[in-house]
């Protein structure tokens, strides 16, 4: 089986005889009953090969639809002139990049369609060519936009740039409203849905499908599409892995599936990632390998995000739709960006509850944000995380803590904000890149143990105490019973009492019993 990995291009894929997982219903059913869309999704999602399916849909190429859904769907294939722009592929550092990257596009569709340029801004060349274009062809323009967002999101961190390029966009964007009579359909992608002082101000038209139930899998492999479309490639994979087909689709779950775009929604896998799993029969990191999430960190550290959340945060459907407040509040970019993704649903009080939505991006995540919150010197994040899961795995938990003191007496640990709660987002880290290997649970408000990890043949109960002693945290174990549950156990049981100075920043001592 082919893989199409890193194609974008619809032509080339059916052309090529790669792969591809059925969408074209959808297709169908978008341009039938609504005229103006907008679809967010995480990169690396399928939005470029949708968008370029959309093309040679609008464009009448129905022969490269042989076989698909709407080849029985569609009856007229009217060939309509077609207006794509990608702003994908450039870094918008300045104002200049945005231009060029806007200008070298009108210029090729301008020539396509013979439009002569007579007029200087974005916003009158685009008015104009899609009067042009209609008028040539006698039917409707179709505007097709991807990743209409890159330029405000490369510029979150500037302000002034960032308002200089809305204004751009805002004018570009917003001649599709007055030239409505000529456009038979709009779509526009991104990573984002930008809201307030928004791209969209003068195109108040779109219909949101992101969180529409209905469009769910519209990019992304669904469980369904797993089993139509990838039976022989699960078949090799286990084999090449030494599983049986039902473990190895129980992995493919644990690492690649759980997203979810709305309340109650099927699981999305992440097509990127499948098919690099499938083409190299490795499960590993893929969708992480193309980007890291150098600007969220920062966004994260300048708000004093509670990183401890990460996994069980809340949030109403105007957070997250809405990425303009930022620096004031992460979660709709960490939402948006594929980080995090939709867990359960108050429908009382409509409030979401959101987490991470699979291994590969916990583990990915996580291990990006250590050396941010976590000295680890020379080491990196696995190597430490590594040598610690041992220690618990083999017993040896005064040599687990002597690394974790280790860890924090380094010289270079200079972290701004309280002591006491660096401490606990570096613990959180670390006890959740563990619990990869090991059960843990991490603490809670209601008086929980504040670390319980749990191996084959142990048990470790750890308690931790701020400018105390760690007579102290174990009294705190004997007195709230932390232990009890555990009395009949087979595996033998460790209890440590941990003391951390806010005053040095480090580990002031520990007891192991």
């Amino acid at each position: 089986m082919l893989y199409p990995i890193g194609i974008q291009s619809f032509e080339d894929i059916r052309r090529g005889g790669y792969v591809y997982v059925d969408k074209t219903e959808l297709i169908y059913k978008l341009a039938a009953t609504g005229k103006y869309y907008f679809l967010s999704r995480p990169r690396r999602f399928g939005k470029s090969l949708l968008v370029s399916t959309m093309e040679a849909y609008f464009q009448g190429k129905k022969e490269l639809f042989e076989g698909l859904a709407i080849e029985s769907l569609e009856k007229d294939w009217v060939e309509c002139p077609v207006l794509h722009f990608d702003l994908s592929g450039a870094s918008y550092t300045d104002m200049e990049a945005l231009n060029d990257k806007i200008g070298r596009q009108l210029e090729t569709l301008e020539s396509r369609f013979g439009v002569v340029k007579k007029y200087k801004t974005f916003s009158v060349r685009f008015d104009n060519l899609i009067e042009c274009a209609f008028n040539k062809t006698g039917r409707q323009v179709v505007i097709l936009i991807d990743e209409y967002d890159k330029p405000v999101i490369d510029n979150l961190d500037r302000p002034e740039l960032q308002d200089k390029m809305r204004e751009t966009l805002r004018g570009f964007y917003g001649v599709m409203k007055s030239k409505d009579a000529c456009i038979r359909f709009g779509f526009l992608t991104g990573v984002t849905k930008i809201g307030k002082m928004s791209v969209f101000s003068d195109l108040n038209n779109l219909k949101d499908i992101s969180m529409d139930a209905r469009y769910t899998d519209i990019c992304g492999i669904s469980e369904a599409d797993l089993k139509d479309y990838f039976s022989d490639s699960v078949r090799e994979l286990a084999e090449a892995n030494g599983l049986s087909e039902e473990e190895c689709r129980q992995k493919l779950a644990l690492m690649y599936d759980g997203y979810h775009f709305c309340e109650d929604s099927i699981g999305i896998y992440n097509p990127f990632s499948l098919l690099n799993t499938f083409d190299s029969l490795k499960f590993k990191e893929y969708w992480f390998e193309t980007g890291t999430p150098s600007f969220l960190v920062k966004v994260m550290k300048n708000t004093s995000y509670d990183i401890t959340s990460l996994s069980e945060q809340e949030a109403d459907s105007s957070l997250l739709t809405d990425i303009s407040s930022a620096f004031l509040n992460p979660v709709p970019l960490l939402y948006q960006s594929g980080y995090l993704t939709i867990k359960g649903y108050d429908e009382d009080f409509q409030m979401y509850r959101l987490g991470f939505p699979n291994r590969e991006v916990k583990h990915g995540f996580l291990n990006y944000l250590m050396p941010y919150y976590t000295p680890v010197g020379s080491e990196t994040p696995m190597m430490l995380i590594s040598r610690m899961t041992k220690d618990i795995r083999g017993g040896a938990p005064e040599s687990f803590m002597a690394r974790l003191d280790a860890l924090f007496a380094r010289t270079d640990y200079r972290i701004q904000g309280e002591s006491e709660k660096d401490f606990q987002y570096a613990m959180y880290i670390i006890i959740e890149l563990m619990g990869e290997y090991v059960e843990t649970e991490r603490a809670t408000s209601n008086g929980r143990i504040d670390i319980l990890i749990k191996t084959k043949d142990y048990v470790y109960v750890i308690e931790i105490k701020t400018d105390s002693t760690p007579d102290d945290a174990l009294a705190q174990i004997e007195e709230k019973g932390y232990a009890r549950p555990f009395a009949d156990d087979h595996r033998k049981i460790f209890k440590i009492g941990v003391n951390f100075s806010t005053t040095n920043r480090r580990i002031n001592g520990w007891k192991v019993i």
